[in-house]
């Protein structure tokens, strides 16, 4: 396994590589100057279990706002920054517990020296990005077009830029939204270098879309044994991307515990409405302080409902009108269909 391989960074306290559990990140979409959204938002990622978060330094007021920021919130704080250092000096400044740069874009050499020596005084790891958007000329020049190996050595390059200076508490992040390029970009890279590996897939799209883009590539990587933090980019709510980040890990079994809920895709014998119902399951559990390991079963029917909802710990499965409650496969009772949620929600708290 790659991972067992990797240098360990520690992000505010939060062990990256080696072995070490895949951290799940997240990045705000406030503003960063409102002090009061991100942390409102943070806190609500932090709830929905996200380790570690990214917000934009795009100005010295957000800068400034991070100091602020780190006072109320729980987990470690990435300050994303490009073209100016001078944001990334006030971003160490101002206790960000890690940086995002591309050194190709943040200007002359004894600028990111300057960068660098700041975080190496502070012992703050530089997460190095490198995407197929901004890759150099001369790359895409030299392999004709954006290519896999391409953002590999480009990412190298950078790295070796930072190494050279005489730090190397990094982490290497290449993203593409070209799903196939991004997994083959991480097995190049897997085999070339040690630093702990962010994945995600870049500009995945909507929930729909990005959950499925990101569950490809992400999933494929990370089933190899590569990567040590992700990121799962949605065009919306970044509690969503928490959530589908640890269905991720969970599908892959690199997370233990937690809430598993198993539904069925409705057909002719469905007679309740099964998907309004599967998704206030969904929404109920998400807000509940659930500490062990529970499969939820949502059935449409009588007919293989109580048979596929066996295995689960708990579940219900619809009829006319009405459905059964179902715990460890035995049926307890029948419960009209308003009443379901509420029937299974008091279960959930017996166990």
């Amino acid at each position: 396994m790659y991972r067992d391989n990797t240098k360990v960074v520690n992000i505010g306290g939060v062990n990256i590589g080696r072995g070490n559990p895949v951290a799940v990140q997240s990045m705000t979409n406030t503003k960063t100057e409102d002090v009061k959204a991100t942390v409102s938002q943070i806190l609500s990622l932090e709830k929905a279990g996200c380790d570690i978060i990214r917000c934009a330094v795009p100005s010295m007021e957000a800068a400034g706002a991070l100091k602020e920021i780190k006072k109320g919130i729980h987990i470690p704080l990435v300050a994303d920054i490009h073209f100016d250092y001078r944001l990334a000096l006030a971003a160490i400044e101002n206790g960000a517990d890690k940086i995002r740069i591309n050194p190709g874009n943040i200007g002359t050499k004894d600028k990111v020296k300057a960068v660098v020596m700041a975080a190496k005084e502070r012992n703050i790891p530089i997460r190095v990005g490198v995407n197929s958007g901004s890759l150099e000329k001369e790359i895409i020049e030299e392999y004709g077009k954006v290519t896999a190996e391409g953002l590999v050595k480009s990412a190298l390059m950078q790295v070796k830029v930072i190494e050279d200076i005489g730090y190397d508490n990094l982490v290497i992040s290449i993203k593409s939204s070209d799903v196939l390029m991004c997994i083959k970009a991480h097995e190049i890279i897997a085999k070339q270098s040690g630093y702990p590996l962010h994945v995600g897939i870049t500009e995945s799209g909507t929930i729909s879309s990005g959950n499925i883009k990101s569950a490809v590539g992400i999933g494929n990587i990370l089933y190899q044994g590569i990567g040590d933090t992700i990121r799962v980019s949605l065009t919306g709510d970044p509690v969503q991307e928490v959530y589908s980040a640890k269905l991720i890990l969970k599908t892959l079994g690199l997370v233990k515990g937690g809430v598993t809920i198993v539904s069925c895709p409705t057909c002719g014998r469905t007679q309740i409405n099964l998907i309004e119902l599967a998704g206030k399951v969904e929404e109920m559990v998400h807000n509940m302080d659930i500490d062990r390991e529970l499969k939820i079963a949502v059935m449409g029917c009588v007919v293989n409902g109580p048979g596929e909802a066996r295995e689960a710990d708990i579940g219900i499965a619809g009829g006319k009108g009405e459905g059964l409650l179902i715990k460890k496969g035995e049926v307890i009772k029948k419960v009209p269909e308003e009443g379901l949620l509420d029937a299974l929600k008091e279960e959930i708290v017996k166990l």
